[in-house]
């Protein structure tokens, strides 16, 4: 695991760089001559977050909230046509904007069924 190094004598930070005379990987203060070599080839660790799918969250009482929009979609649970729609609200540039739907009769929450399809079809 990649870690931070700090110089013995001046105790800047020490950054990774190939040493061409003794073909290996040091640790070199910028401030100093002092370098040290390196016991650990890892000099960046990318650590890729997985993503969820969007979830609903907290829908109760959404269905009587006034300033909500309502939409003609049926809900898949109890086949009533009256719901609330709102947008996702996570901020992520590489998701496209989600609506939810909530039911007004019975607060299921569900997406347009259409959105399950996959593009093109």
């Amino acid at each position: 695991m990649a870690s931070l190094h700090f110089c013995s004598e001046c105790n800047n930070l020490l950054y990774p760089k190939a040493d061409p005379d003794r073909r290996q990987l040091v640790y070199a203060c910028r401030m100093c001559p002092y370098d040290e070599n390196a016991t650990n080839m890892c000099v960046y660790r990318n650590d890729l977050l997985t993503i969820t799918k969007e979830q609903a969250g907290e829908t109760r009482d959404l269905g009587s909230d006034p300033t909500l929009a309502h939409a003609i979609m049926k809900c898949p649970k109890c086949d009533h046509e009256d719901a609330v729609l709102y947008q996702d609200q996570s901020k992520r540039t590489e998701t496209r904007m989600i609506l939810f739907y909530v039911c007004c009769k019975c607060n299921h929450s569900y997406t347009d069924p259409a959105l399950e399809q996959p593009l093109g079809e």
